[in-house]
């Protein structure tokens, strides 16, 4: 193990170090990060919105349209955050100002994400529907989620750019000297932000370029290669959702449209064998959602709670903090506050262990359940569920199920361990040149 930290340390780090320490993508990182404490406090309601208690989810119930509020104003709208932050720190880097690029990245990515629709005539109460929705324009702010966050990234850089561009060749509009400040940016930006909203209305509204919907039809072809039986075919769908995440891109929803009704269709049939007593073994799919949420997913995407109980040792200061607020919701699978809080999103140093660890916990779970050691998933359960709970839930409270769960984690703690090594060396020398 010594030696591979020190590999990792003389011949990846270097390069991982070059990698994150380039403008673009320090300025992404430091974006990302900034949006902490949105995620934290959203993630929370999370919970309660998915509660893992059958009891205490009915008496929620009525209370959910109330407690959804909290999650979709912060989580919800990740990305129209994130878009500010990672412009500002980009505009820092260029000696920019900062607030204006910041605004004017949020124009360009709302300009691409939305499209606004118009109400003529008020609609009226339904029995689904508590209230009254006045006539008027509005925006759909699912759009502005985490699902849409590569998107924040390339608007929010290109928005910069052109900015910075500009200013350099002088294409803007110069104020007398006792102008204030704060007006004469203003004037400065007047020019960047014409030249942004034409850009990224024609993109999006007359040439209708939308990179998310673009992603999920080039994956479209891969359809049923991705939601079969074939072990490579569950690999590549592990592998594409970590890799999309990596990007900050919101993996599930991206592989969602494509794979989900396969996923769904999968669980369906080994839900109806197993009403007609066909034994948990015999099942016909072995990729469900389920299967990958329970056996893979030990702490969200990528298997991060590892990571966690490591950041928890840490002699980081920023680390071990960061493993005590990811600790609770790790335990109920959400892990958007270490995906954006260490951050993993475009770390090369933990972009290894993030795709490496649930491909090996992939091939685990597959000889496991082929040699007939742990059941094929039987049914579904809200994925808030602690994963050695929800693995037996779902295998008909096999045990195997849960003790797999636990050896996932452990292989996937070991996976992790030397990749947290270096990462918290380069966090330690960081917080020694702060102080």
């Amino acid at each position: 193990m010594n030696g591979l930290i020190t590999f990792l340390e003389q011949k990846v780090s270097p390069i991982a170090a070059k990698i994150g320490g380039q403008r673009h993508m320090l300025a992404v990182r430091k974006g990302i990060i900034s949006t902490l404490p949105l995620t934290l406090v959203g993630s929370f309601f999370v919970i309660f919105l998915n509660f893992p208690i059958p009891a205490v989810a009915e008496k929620l119930t009525p209370y959910l349209p109330i407690l959804d509020i909290p999650y979709r104003f912060t989580v919800g709208i990740l990305a129209l955050y994130a878009t500010f932050g990672i412009a500002s720190s980009l505009a820092q880097s260029y000696k920019l100002d900062q607030l204006t690029a910041g605004i004017i990245a949020v124009m360009s990515f709302i300009v691409t994400s939305i499209k606004p629709v118009r109400l003529f005539k008020e609609v009226a109460k339904t029995n689904l529907q508590t209230e009254v929705v006045a006539a008027g324009r509005y925006l759909n702010i699912a759009n502005l989620g985490a699902q849409s966050l590569f998107g924040a990234i390339v608007t929010a850089i290109i928005s910069v750019e052109i900015y910075r561009f500009m200013k350099v060749k002088n294409i803007t509009i110069k104020m007398p000297e006792g102008v204030p400040p704060e007006v004469a940016n203003s004037f400065v930006a007047l020019f960047p932000a014409g030249a942004c909203l034409i850009l990224f209305w024609v993109i999006r509204h007359m040439l209708g370029f939308d990179i998310n919907a673009t992603l999920s039809n080039l994956l479209m072809p891969l359809q049923g290669f991705l939601a079969g039986n074939s072990l490579l075919g569950g690999l590549v769908t592990v592998f594409l959702i970590c890799f999309f995440w990596i990007l900050g891109i919101h993996g599930p929803a991206i592989m969602g449209p494509v794979i989900r009704p396969f996923w769904e269709s999968s669980i369906a049939e080994n839900m109806d064998a197993f009403s007609n007593h066909v034994a948990a073994t015999d099942m016909p799919n072995i990729f469900t959602e389920m299967f990958l949420q329970w056996f893979v997913w030990i702490g969200g995407a990528g298997a991060t709670l590892a990571l966690v109980c490591l950041f928890l040792t840490s002699k980081s200061v920023y680390l071990k903090e960061l493993g005590k607020i990811g600790f609770l919701p790790g335990l109920f699978n959400i892990n958007e506050p270490i995906i954006f809080g260490a951050p993993i999103v475009m770390n090369p140093t933990l972009t290894i262990p993030f795709i490496l660890s649930p491909l090996v916990m992939t091939v685990i779970a597959y000889l496991a359940t082929i040699t007939h050691i742990i059941p094929m998933t039987v049914s579904r359960t809200v994925f808030t569920v602690p994963s050695p709970i929800g693995a037996m839930m779902v295998t008909n409270w096999h045990i195997m199920a849960g003790i797999l769960v636990v050896i996932n984690f452990l292989v996937s703690l070991v996976i992790y361990y030397p990749f947290f090594k270096v990462f918290e060396k380069e966090q330690l020398a960081s917080e020694d040149a702060e102080s």
